[in-house]
């Protein structure tokens, strides 16, 4: 327990002893922070919100003025969060640790040790804003990423690169399913020598390519600033190969690259189709790894799956480091979620963002899209954010994921998609082009539905034993195969949407 301290005890020992008043205030700091500890435990029992819990443990208690602790908090969203939704359970709880305790003082301390504001923690009434959310219109303000327009000097011609300012290194949420290809980013991104060229990335949509892409562009701009970093769209490429063919003068289209350090095209896919674009892209291509700069492509296939492409192109791009982003898994989605939470300082039941996380898996663009979509309904609204106000948002989401598929439903649409007949699948046919969909189609069987192995074998004549080999078999496939990923995903669309 703490004890007060006189005036006059003080001034005497400042006057006579600097170093016992130091070891005095270095104790009660102590005692502090032992009792902010086991309050921090109390709140865990009671609560059992892991990630309330996770911000409130980066609070730090300061100093004991006048009975009031005085807490140093890191940012307004923890301030928000302590004072609409915690402040009579802390005191509380610190009473029981040390009934001198007389309330809680705030100090917002974003730099170092500088208080930008100090103020007396208040319980809130319930009426006003959502007690969950704090202001959608100021976290957009103080946290919204937009485009940024980075121009540089291509021989002379002045291009502008459009980057999100938001998509960094810092703000990636790594896991499993995309940790090589973010590795592999970091790496081309920091090295000023040529490691890997090209870099190729392929996922399905909204899985994170233009993110690491941007990514590569911010840092390498940090890093040597000095360097032309060109990144363009497939369809700004278009535009300037257009240009050139328009004004008869190819020799500029080719003279535009001259100066560049890094060239970096996303969805590289779109380009490829004509011959006279294939062959300009080819004479870049060539040209730029001649001179050891780099090049940073991405697509939505491996790139010898590209279509409309020739095979010296693929060959020369497969010579390069090629990077599979994998399909989502729950603990990223969470991550995800948790991170965008703190980004936008709003504060969301760990219980919903577990919801979301589970039943939004399609990708990480439409994850995100559904988060934005809630907080601000809960702000314009100023309704609560729970579990019941997610159910209501984002049921149009959601009820595509919550739908019950059937058996005969992932048969036929399977059948449909590979042409051939729903007797196919169930047959006893060994042919690779039969065997290979009914087993995919016993794995969607296992991931869209409810049922047991053994139904699940019933439907398709088989034991299941031979579901689990089926599912095991697409499950290693789909960790190197971009068109069986390419394929389950089509699949799952056209299930989902009822096709």
């Amino acid at each position: 327990m703490l004890t007060d301290m006189k005036q006059e005890q003080l001034l005497f020992l400042q006057t006579n002893a600097p170093e016992t008043v130091a070891n005095a205030v270095q104790s009660e700091k102590n005692a502090l922070r032992q009792e902010w500890q086991s309050v921090c435990q109390a709140l865990e029992t009671q609560m059992g919100d892991k990630l309330a819990l996770r911000w409130l443990k980066r609070v730090t208690p300061d100093k004991l003025v006048d009975n009031q602790v005085n807490l140093c908090v890191p940012s307004p969203c923890i301030h928000e969060l302590i004072k609409r939704n915690y402040a009579d359970q802390i005191l509380a709880l610190w009473q029981k640790e040390n009934p001198m305790i007389g309330g809680l003082t705030f100090q917002l301390n974003q730099q170092g040790d500088t208080a930008l504001s100090t103020q007396t923690i208040q319980p809130l009434s319930a009426k006003g804003t959502s007690p969950n959310v704090v202001s959608f219109v100021e976290s957009i303000k103080m946290h919204a990423a937009g485009k940024v327009e980075m121009r540089i000097d291509v021989d002379g011609e002045t291009i502008p690169c459009f980057l999100d300012k938001s998509h960094t290194f810092d703000s990636f949420v790594v896991g499993p399913s995309n940790e090589f290809a973010y590795a592999a980013a970091r790496r081309v991104a920091e090295d000023n020598t040529v490691v890997f060229n090209p870099l190729y990335l392929h996922a399905s949509v909204g899985l994170g390519k233009t993110h690491l892409m941007h990514a590569i562009a911010w840092r390498i701009k940090e890093l040597y600033p000095e360097q032309n970093v060109l990144y363009l769209t497939s369809e700004q490429f278009f535009q300037h190969f257009i240009k050139a063919l328009q004004h008869k003068n190819t020799d500029s289209f080719r003279k535009l690259f001259r100066d560049v350090d890094v060239l970096m095209i996303d969805d590289v896919q779109f380009i490829f189709g004509k011959p006279a674009s294939q062959e300009e892209f080819f004479h870049t291509f060539n040209q730029l790894i001649a001179r050891g700069k780099k090049i940073i492509l991405s697509a939505d296939t491996n790139p010898m799956d590209l279509q409309g492409i020739e095979d010296r192109i693929k060959t020369r791009i497969a010579q390069g480091l090629v990077v599979q982003i994998q399909p989502t898994t729950y603990e990223l989605r969470l991550g995800i979620l948790q991170k965008k939470a703190e980004e936008t300082r709003v504060y969301i039941p760990e219980d919903v963002i577990r919801y979301l996380a589970k039943n939004i898996t399609a990708s990480i663009r439409e994850l995100e899209g559904a988060f934005k979509r809630l907080i601000a309904h809960a702000e314009l609204i100023g309704t609560p954010i729970n579990m019941d106000t997610a159910r209501s948002v984002l049921k149009d989401i959601l009820q595509v994921y919550e739908r019950q598929f059937s058996v005969a439903e992932i048969q036929q649409v399977t059948a449909d998609y590979y042409g051939l007949r729903l007797s196919d699948i169930k047959s006893n046919r060994r042919e690779r082009k039969i065997a290979r969909p009914r087993q995919l189609a016993m794995y969607l069987s296992k991931t869209l539905t409810a049922l047991s192995l053994p139904d699940i074998g019933t439907q398709f004549g088989r034991d299941h034993t031979t579901i689990i080999h089926a599912v095991r078999t697409i499950e290693n496939l789909l960790l190197r195969d971009s068109q069986l990923v390419k394929d389950k995903d089509n699949i799952i669309m056209r299930i989902k949407e009822g096709i």
